[in-house]
């Protein structure tokens, strides 16, 4: 037995250093049936092994070492070969056609409140405005207590606050980013130029144009002998900037008890172009409310540790999803969130 084995060792390994020669003429399907011959189940190697157990116990033990032996010799001349053949027909397969279309890379795409926050960003920078950030999860204090809104104040009725139960701390998921005004003021003191984009919650109702999460951009500037005309200047300049054409504006008197005097910010709809009747979107009047500004008042100065007999300033916060629909030609505010990627796809 172990001459036939010897003998088909011989014999294979003659065959495959002619393999060798042949090279690139030699298929894979010759080398694979060939080691199926010797190695397989049926194989040549494997007739001579089922012998093994007509073997008294002592030469079974001597047999079974020198055949596994042999074996391994003759699997490891066919992986040689398999080697060479592979790396042999490698040098075609790495032939790359460059004129060939590529596979198309599904990408992900920005949201256009992003987009818009990002150019306002890029914006207010070039105009020496510092970008703040703050937390959405924010204390009532710097929520109302330093916006001149204490707890007995009517103006807490306004705020449809989330607030958060806790035994020591007074939480509030923040209804504006004018929280972070009076926080800048004693971080940076003045002058100070500076805004605050983030998200906010409210607890209203939904529609076209009102949503209870969404995106606010608070601006805030402080100096010697700021006015209305420096508010209205730097607000010019934002709408020129994101809209890239002339729209127009205007300030209607409001009321918001951290500013005096105090007034809201509409912009003529982008939508329904100030047409005769109007759209949902601009409740049919042809006028979308941004937000609200005014001059900073003395109160809210002195939370932030600011002389208001040597300085004053104004300060406004505008919704980033309103922004984004006249921007865009979006009419309803509840797609930004919708997860709609049909939607959303448009703003690569």
């Amino acid at each position: 037995m172990q001459e036939e084995l010897n003998k088909i060792k011989a014999e294979i390994f003659k065959e495959l250093k002619n393999i060798k020669k042949e090279g690139e003429k030699i298929s894979a399907t010759i080398v694979n049936d060939l080691e199926i011959k010797i190695l397989g189940r049926k194989g040549e190697l494997s007739k001579i092994l089922r012998g093994i157990k007509d073997l008294g116990q002592e030469k079974r033990k001597e047999f079974g070492k020198f055949a596994n032996n042999i074996k391994q010799e003759i699997t490891e001349e066919f992986q040689n070969v398999k080697t060479m053949l592979n790396f042999q027909k490698n040098e075609k397969k790495n032939f790359f056609d460059i004129t060939l279309q590529g596979d198309y890379v599904n990408k992900g795409s920005l949201n256009p409140i992003t987009l818009v926050q990002n150019d306002l960003e890029n914006l207010f920078s070039t105009l020496g405005f510092m970008i703040v950030d703050g937390p959405e999860l924010e204390s009532d204090y710097f929520c109302f207590e330093t916006m001149n809104i204490p707890k007995h104040h009517p103006a807490r009725d306004m705020q449809d606050t989330f607030y958060v139960e806790t035994d020591k701390l007074d939480l509030v998921m923040r209804p504006h980013t004018s929280s972070m005004e009076v926080r800048a003021m004693k971080v940076y003191g003045a002058p100070l130029r500076c805004v605050i984009p983030g998200r906010v919650f409210r607890n209203e109702a939904t529609d076209a144009c009102h949503e209870h999460t969404f995106n606010q951009i608070e601006g805030l500037m402080i100096d010697k002998n700021i006015s209305i005309s420096n508010f209205k200047a730097i607000i010019q300049e934002m709408i020129s900037g994101i809209f890239n054409a002339d729209v127009k504006t205007r300030l209607r008197p409001g009321y918001f008890p951290y500013v005096e005097p105090g007034f809201e910010l509409d912009m003529s709809c982008t939508i329904c172009n100030d047409s005769k009747n109007g759209c949902p979107t601009c409740k049919h009047s042809g006028w979308l409310e941004l937000g609200g500004a005014g001059m900073v008042h003395p109160h809210v100065l002195k939370a932030g540790n600011i002389d208001p007999d040597k300085f004053s300033g104004f300060a406004f916060g505008f919704g980033l999803e309103r922004l984004a629909m006249m921007r865009y030609g979006i009419n309803d505010i509840r797609l930004f969130n919708s997860g709609n990627l049909k939607f959303l796809e448009q703003f690569r």
